[in-house]
């Protein structure tokens, strides 16, 4: 059995949720999302979380983004408690439309540092052509949008959060709509780059493999309203041990939690 994090792993706090609970308004009042969730994530760790739809994961990420209000609880990003959006975090979505279609590749990768206004266009121009080339893009880069595959345009939206220099890059299941070799490739490119790069990374994802390979930490989170079932330390798996007796073992005991929270959720019905 995978030993679970009783505490978060040592080194300076990249951020951290307290008691975090979020609801959303609607016509029939206050739904609540996520409830008195806690969780860290030290500089350079690969935090993933993980449940069934419906959970409040990408909730999460939302706050976390400061796109959503925190309705308990406190986000601190390196000690400082958010209010809203800022350059310190930027996102990747699952879906394909996040480029300018009227852009070039290189425009769209330049484009906040443009809008920033911290440098001049010239050194956005190469600062863009060294992201796209560190996540394969070199030759699309004054390609258009409309001319890019899924896997493609995925890669770009990767190097548009790289060349921010952002403190904490956040993936909402980035690539859940992808056929499972671009999947695995993109997989294997940001494994890379995260371990070049050093970025901070807070992960949601549907897929059990997907969560473990990718994490070095692993919040595991029960079905509406969301919260913490267990935390796992996954840090030791990568895309070369997939599928090992070990590897498979951690997702049989993730199977096994998940199944048994929607048991006893059915059981509460009954």
């Amino acid at each position: 059995m995978l030993a679970r994090n009783e505490t978060f792993l040592p080194g300076a706090q990249a951020f951290e949720a307290t008691g975090l609970t979020l609801d959303y308004r609607t016509s029939k009042g206050t739904l609540r999302a996520v409830e008195n969730v806690s969780f860290s994530c030290a500089e350079g760790e690969r935090l993933v979380l993980l449940g069934r739809s419906g959970c409040g994961k990408s909730s999460i990420l939302k706050a976390v983004a400061g796109f959503l209000p925190v309705a308990g609880g406190e986000i601190l990003v390196k000690g400082r408690r958010i209010d809203g959006a800022g350059p310190d975090r930027i996102v990747v979505f699952q879906e394909f439309d996040q480029l300018l279609p009227w852009k070039t590749v290189r425009e769209n990768v330049a484009f906040p540092l443009r809008v920033a206004g911290r440098i001049g266009k010239a050194e956005a121009r190469e600062r863009a052509a060294e992201a796209l080339r560190k996540v394969g893009l070199e030759r699309a880069i004054d390609a258009y949008p409309h001319t890019l595959s899924g896997g493609m345009k995925q890669r770009a939206a990767i190097a548009r959060a790289l060349v921010t220099g952002a403190d904490v890059l956040l993936m909402d299941e980035p690539f859940a709509a992808l056929d499972a070799l671009t999947r695995r490739r993109l997989q294997e490119d940001l494994l890379r780059l995260a371990e070049n790069e050093r970025f901070t990374l807070l992960f949601v994802t549907h897929s059990i493999e997907e969560a473990i390979l990718i994490g070095t930490r692993l919040h595991l989170l029960s079905a509406h309203p969301g919260r913490t079932i267990a935390t796992f330390d996954t840090a030791e798996f990568d895309l070369s041990n997939a599928g090992n007796a070990r590897f498979d073992g951690v997702v049989k005991e993730v199977n096994q939690l998940l199944f048994a929270e929607t048991n006893d959720e059915d059981a509460d019905h009954v």
